[in-house]
């Protein structure tokens, strides 16, 4: 298990949400990137020097200060899409090779490199401007329904990262709720909710949604 880039953002106009920019575009980057850990969600900072986000209501922060996607998960889409995908295509910071992002559980944590670990925190829900990135209708609906959706983490241990490093997982824990759960039901499967409540190191917003359904 490695990373095959670490990608960091450049700022484009957004006209997808109106707003004055977007960090979506993010590009492979050579030598070491500092991880570090933002502030809450509102600032835009994130978990890699050198990126931000500019919806700030809606991106970066804390739970989501890093996001990680699949090369595998790329290449299935680069052969349904009958497109090239690089690495940061998603907008993702991380793109990995040999681990399974989806299946990782909340709570779960991984060493990068010597120095640096992560925590899964939450599912990545798609929105206008990542549809508006790709150039192609109905890509919402079509993102949430193959239900890949990548893993935001946050940063437990600062340090520097960069591409090819090793990552190990280095702690699981004791439920089995994972990205791929967590983003059924926060979408498509609402009745799942309610089992989303056993992993503790779910955002608070998502385990107030979990909460409501399991009382209603």
């Amino acid at each position: 298990m490695k990373l095959l880039s670490v990608n960091v953002g450049r700022p484009r106009p957004n006209p997808w949400k109106g707003l004055s920019a977007t960090g979506i575009d993010k590009r492979p980057v050579t030598g070491p990137v500092g991880v570090i850990a933002p502030g809450p969600k509102g600032t835009g900072e994130v978990g890699l020097v050198g990126d931000r986000v500019y919806d700030v209501n809606h991106h970066g922060g804390i739970d989501q200060a890093v996001y990680a996607y699949a090369r595998e998960d790329l290449d299935g889409w680069e052969a349904e899409l009958g497109r090239p995908l690089a690495g940061g295509a998603f907008g993702e910071n991380l793109t990995t090779l040999g681990l399974d992002v989806n299946g990782a559980l909340i709570g779960e944590r991984w060493r990068i490199g010597p120095d640096v670990v992560l925590e899964v925190s939450c599912a990545r829900i798609p929105c206008a401007t990542f549809q508006g990135w790709l150039e192609r209708e109905g890509w919402i609906k079509r993102f949430t329904r193959a239900a890949v959706p990548g893993a935001y983490l946050r940063v437990i241990e600062p340090g520097e990262i960069r591409a090819l490093d090793p990552v190990e997982i280095v702690h699981r824990p004791d439920h089995d709720v994972s990205v791929a759960l967590v983003f059924r039901a926060m979408t498509l499967e609402p009745e799942l909710l309610p089992r989303l409540l056993v992993a503790d190191a779910l955002p608070q917003g998502e385990r107030d949604r979990a909460s409501r359904r399991t009382s209603a």
